[in-house]
């Protein structure tokens, strides 16, 4: 059980990287607006790779750090009763969460998007507009890390409460 723990914290520790490297989109998405603003409004220029890459990022962004928020614990959950609820119970909702909902999720969104990807890589899919990014295939690409990341992290949280429940068990 041991190994598996320390799979789990391997598991944590990439995606938390992950998602602290992924938040720096943020202020970057920010600051690109405000140029894209000041650009525009101020000079009279505008720049369709700036809009574009202010899409991307903030697509880049949420998909991965989804895994860091489920390590987190700060997804939205309806929590009428989970807050209320024992570790052992909490540990339990996690748990069957994360097998009957996440990882089939992750499962189906990486099944149905493969093809998605797959099409837009083989064409080297770019932007419509002559002056975008043309980098659409990269970006789509995201969509497979994000299920493979998050249900990593799903893998990840089972371990634990397993551990958890294991532990209740037992002692």
């Amino acid at each position: 059980m041991d190994k598996l723990q320390s799979l789990a914290a391997q598991i944590d520790t990439v995606n938390h990287a992950i998602g602290r490297s992924a938040a720096w989109l943020a202020l970057l998405m920010v600051l690109v607006q405000f140029s894209v603003v000041v650009l525009r409004y101020v000079f009279g220029i505008g720049s369709i790779m700036m809009q574009e890459a202010i899409v991307y990022m903030h697509g880049v962004l949420f998909m991965m750090a989804a895994a860091d928020t489920l390590l987190q614990d700060e997804h939205v959950r309806v929590d009428i009763f989970y807050a209320r609820a024992s570790a052992q119970r909490k540990a339990l909702i996690n748990l069957l969460g994360s097998a009957f909902f996440i990882l089939p999720f992750c499962i189906l969104i990486a099944y149905v998007s493969y093809d998605y990807v797959s099409m837009s890589w083989s064409v080297r899919e770019g932007s419509r507009e002559t002056s975008g990014i043309q980098g659409i295939f990269l970006l789509k690409t995201v969509i497979l890390l994000f299920a493979a990341q998050l249900a990593l992290q799903a893998i990840s949280s089972i371990l634990k409460n397993l551990r958890t429940l294991m532990r209740a068990q037992h002692g």
